[in-house]
């Protein structure tokens, strides 16, 4: 079994915005360099709701399937399974909660596991996924910085 990716980092801002800016506002951050089609135009939806859906939307309103909210507890506990460029059935699942820490910041944790769904890609999949969290954070970041201003 592979070690799930763990991360946490600190955001100065409460967590409810903590928590809207990564789900109700998911769009403004998200690089099109992280979706599916690769579009610069490219809407990304996270439905808030359990059994909502995450996915791009293009302009001419095609849909492409990324994932499935499987918790929604704001502001404090978000999780989905997440299955883009993949099967559904080979879905990892991701937990990101929302705490706060010290004097108007909010501890962010995330937990990425699930990878032995993918049998003998694993570790390449849980490779690439620690590198895109790695170039995805930085705009989620940025996004607090701008709304919390």
């Amino acid at each position: 079994m592979l070690e799930p990716l763990q991360i946490q980092f600190e955001v100065d801002c409460s967590p409810p915005l903590a928590f809207e800016v990564w789900t109700t506002r998911i769009a403004s951050w998200w690089p099109s360099s992280h979706t599916v089609s690769g579009e610069s135009d490219v809407e990304v939806v996270l439905e808030g709701r359990a059994g909502g859906r995450i996915y791009e939307r293009s302009p001419a309103g095609g849909e492409r399937e990324w994932g499935e909210v499987t918790v929604f507890d704001p502001p404090h506990r978000l999780a989905y399974l997440w299955h883009i460029r993949r099967d559904r059935a080979d879905a990892t699942q991701v937990e990101i909660t929302f705490s706060a820490h010290g004097d108007g910041a909010t501890r962010v944790r995330i937990e990425h596991t699930g990878w032995e769904h993918l049998g003998a890609d694993a570790e390449t999949w849980r490779d690439r996924n620690n590198g895109a969290w790695g170039n995805l954070l930085p705009h989620y970041r940025r996004a607090v910085v701008t709304l919390a201003g």
